[in-house]
């Protein structure tokens, strides 16, 4: 049986850190981690671009604008959506994490998931460098191995 997985070695192209301003505190750590993680696995600093969105539902449109700018092999989208009293949190997380989705798939651009989607700030923290890890960078790994697997499927292995 072929098994065909993507690896960790570092990309040659361009990744975008597409990242909201909303809930800063958070985000910034999220930023962090992706860019730390990136720069670990080889990427190059020249290689990376931040964008600046305004908040979490903001980030889609943007994604699709990168992806299909065909600079960047790869978006590692960041934000953190904290539930508040009303079913704007559902809007929004839902909002984002679709878009995301379709930007990824309509432009066969891998799109790492790094939007913290939590009830509490405590949460948020603890998942932006805390006791549960930093998904920024999670999602850093996320789009490092896809990009080697769409190579990978793409030449044919």
């Amino acid at each position: 049986m072929q098994i065909i997985e993507g690896d960790f070695s570092p990309p040659s192209s361009r990744i975008a850190l597409l990242a909201s301003r909303f809930n800063e505190l958070v985000v910034e750590r999220l930023i962090a981690g992706a860019r730390d993680t990136l720069l670990r696995h080889g990427v190059r600093e020249d290689h990376l671009t931040l964008v600046r969105v305004p908040g979490a539902f903001e980030l889609p449109l943007v994604a699709h604008e990168l992806a299909a700018s065909q600079h960047f092999a790869g978006i590692v989208a960041l934000g953190a959506v904290i539930r508040g009293d009303t079913a704007h949190f559902d809007y929004v997380a839902g909002g984002a994490a679709n878009g995301l989705m379709q930007a990824s798939t309509a432009h066969r651009v891998p799109i790492g998931f790094g939007v913290l989607t939590v009830d509490t700030l405590e949460q948020a923290l603890d998942r932006a460098g805390g006791k549960a890890g930093n998904k920024g960078s999670e999602a850093a790994l996320t789009v490092i191995e896809q990009i080697n697997l769409l190579r990978r499927l793409r030449a044919g292995s």
